[in-house]
């Protein structure tokens, strides 16, 4: 593929929900508030009904139940629930995926998304955009399903070593599954910080315009491709990255999360 813009003309958009679109306006709105937030969920029961059972499932921690959108709110936080609904959305509308096994390729997108966020709050990077950002860094991977099927074989073909993936992707189809993210994302009208961190992510300190987020989404995408990832990896992890996002790896030793503890939206 000569450009991305090639690459999209042999792919069929997926479609999301009129209440993905409606979410995702919000999320470059500052003065959204509470109640339009809310009312654009409850208007998609299903939607709604998963976010009342995340909200209150054992992850959360909740010191009572949850039973209404704007009791999830108060409770858990706007970002966190809208970021939520986008990711319920957005695994509803990849739930076939020709060639790659469906339940680990979201197995690791919600582990992408949970170091993504753990590493946000520590660096002080919006946590909720993080988990999102993070969440959406293999749908690009889906388009190459669709465009290069046999060519998604060899990608994905194992052994695979963290961010073997990103370098095969490369190779023999010119882009990696995040920068062909990020023009889905630019495409969708996502947060213009969101489409660069995802393009960025696989190179996080390549491009002159640094990206915190994307060098968090490169991180968090390494961990999510390693089996078993516990806090002997951080030492695996690229020390440029960590420097420049002043990550401390004895703390990220100290604090480093379970993939049970990673809320799975899909």
């Amino acid at each position: 593929m000569s450009s991305i813009d090639s690459f999209f003309e042999s792919v069929r958009l997926p479609s999301i929900p009129e209440l993905a679109h409606s979410l995702i306006q919000t999320l470059k709105d500052e003065d959204a508030g509470v109640d339009a937030v809310s009312d654009l969920i409850a208007r998609d029961p299903a939607i709604a009904a998963k976010l009342l059972q995340l909200a209150n499932s054992a992850q959360f921690g909740l010191p009572r139940g949850v039973g209404s959108i704007e009791d999830a709110i108060a409770m858990v936080g706007m970002n966190k629930v809208r970021t939520l609904a986008l990711g319920a959305c957005l695994s509803g509308s990849f739930t076939r995926i020709a060639g790659l096994d469906t339940q680990v390729f979201w197995k690791t997108s919600m582990a992408c998304a949970g170091y993504a966020e753990w590493l946000a709050h520590q660096v002080g990077v919006d946590a909720p955009m993080a988990w999102l950002t993070g969440m959406m860094l293999r749908l690009g991977e889906v388009l190459i399903a669709q465009a290069e099927p046999r060519t998604l074989l060899e990608i994905e073909k194992m052994p695979q070593a963290p961010g073997m993936r990103w370098q095969r992707e490369r190779q023999l189809i010119g882009f990696t599954e995040g920068q062909i993210t990020a023009e889905l994302a630019r495409r969708w009208n996502f947060p213009m910080q969101m489409v660069q961190a995802l393009q960025r992510s696989a190179d996080p300190l390549v491009d002159q315009a640094y990206s915190r987020l994307g060098a968090i989404v490169h991180l968090a995408g390494l961990l999510a491709d390693t089996p078993n990832a516990g806090p002997e990896h951080v030492k695996d992890l690229p020390s440029d990255v960590l420097s420049a996002l002043s990550l401390d790896a004895d703390w990220m030793r100290a604090h480093f999360p379970s993939n049970a503890d990673f809320i799975d939206a899909s």
